[in-house]
């Protein structure tokens, strides 16, 4: 449970026509893909009572999938009656989560700022989902270099804060291969996951990523768009036909 708690501006929620129809957790909760985030959303309930409530999601390399699997899992996160969950965008360099949430446009206070001391505190950048109990941290606007930003002493005193205002808190990081940003916020989190493509990751990009990251940290592996096999392609049938499901 959380132990200190602040109220949140809401922000209104996109249109129907503007709503991206893979964030399942959001949208057609009701459907086979929303129950696949349940399985990893249940997976870290269970693990609550041993102090696992950070949680940071990154990928080998771009266009994996890790934005899609960080909006999903804190969505599926937040069904949970009276929950405050916490979406962080810390992915400095090409923030997506505004946008995959189709609130992009200008860039509001973040994450940096506070970090750099620009914002004072977190009610005044955090903002709450429409009514959910979904809330959302920007990366905000850099004013110096990811590197530097995520390396001040203020991002762990940052994220003990955000662990006394919310049951989870989920964070888009920046791919781990290639840039360093993700050692760093690794640090302060729980545990992680790495969210690979089915058929774009190469291989050798996931041997090389699994090797930079702290094994006793990693929760595990997502496969973003993986092929059903037959015993899969059974149980989806069965959602034929139900009440919200494409």
């Amino acid at each position: 449970m959380t132990t200190a708690s602040f109220e949140a501006e809401e922000i209104a929620l996109p249109p129907a026509s503007s709503r991206d129809p893979a964030l399942v957790s959001l949208y057609a909760p009701a459907g086979f893909a929303a129950d696949q985030y349940r399985l990893l959303r249940h997976a870290l309930e269970e693990r609550r009572s041993d102090g696992l409530s950070v949680i940071a999601t990154t990928s080998p390399g771009p266009g994996d999938g890790k934005t899609l699997t960080s909006v999903n899992l804190a969505a599926s996160l937040a069904e949970a009656v009276g929950s405050r969950v916490l979406l962080v965008d810390a992915d400095l360099r090409q923030p997506a989560v505004l946008a995959r949430l189709g609130l992009g446009g200008r860039v509001p206070r973040g994450l940096a700022d506070l970090v750099s001391g620009e914002a004072v505190s977190l009610e005044a950048v955090v903002r709450r989902y429409g009514r959910t109990n979904l809330f959302l941290l920007p990366s905000g606007k850099s004013r110096g270099s990811p590197y530097e930003i995520l390396k001040s002493a203020r991002l762990s005193s940052l994220f003990g804060e955000l662990r006394r205002g919310f049951d989870f808190v989920v964070v888009d990081t920046p791919p781990v291969v290639g840039f360093p940003d993700f050692r760093l916020v690794e640090k302060v989190v729980d545990s992680s996951i790495l969210v690979v493509s089915a058929h774009r990751t190469a291989r050798k990009a996931l041997a090389e990523a699994q090797a930079l990251l702290d094994p006793s940290k990693v929760l595990g592996i997502v496969f973003n768009g993986a092929d059903l096999d037959s015993r899969y392609y059974r149980v989806a049938k069965y959602y034929k036909g139900k009440a919200g499901v494409a």
